[in-house]
């Protein structure tokens, strides 16, 4: 197995635990913020199962399928987390297309909020992008 496909098995592990926080006691708090940061709704709970799903087959299927994954969801997710950064919404849920923009903001919280998008993106996308290469 190459290590991009057994990155996009690791990605399905990472992303299916994203679709479980809601469900898994302790994790939220008394205002459904996960471990205190962000909120998780079941669309968002949908995007992170139907990508795991993704990760997963590209992951068993091929290198190409797995070069293909980790470009385009690594592409998708740090698109996210940057806009995340900038807007306070992310479009992967469409929040920056009902939402009114709440400005860039680089403190502690938005960061945290967006970094899993913004780490996971890049990892991917720069592991994908290496992949081709060899």
């Amino acid at each position: 197995m190459t290590p991009a496909r057994l990155l996009c098995l690791v990605y399905a592990v990472i992303l299916l635990g994203a679709a479980a926080i809601n469900y898994i006691p302790g994790l939220t708090d008394e205002q459904g913020l996960a471990f205190g940061i962000f909120a998780l709704d079941p669309f968002d709970d949908a995007l992170h199962l139907v990508s795991a799903l993704w990760a997963l087959f590209a992951g068993l299927r091929s290198q190409r399928a797995a070069q293909v994954f980790l470009i385009l969801f690594g592409a998708a997710y740090l698109g996210d987390g940057v806009a995340g950064l900038l807007t306070g919404w992310g479009y992967l849920d469409f929040g920056i297309f009902i939402n009114d923009s709440l400005g860039p903001d680089f403190g502690w919280l938005r960061i945290a909020a967006n970094l899993p998008h913004i780490g996971l993106g890049a990892v991917a996308l720069v592991a994908g992008l290496v992949s081709v290469r060899k």
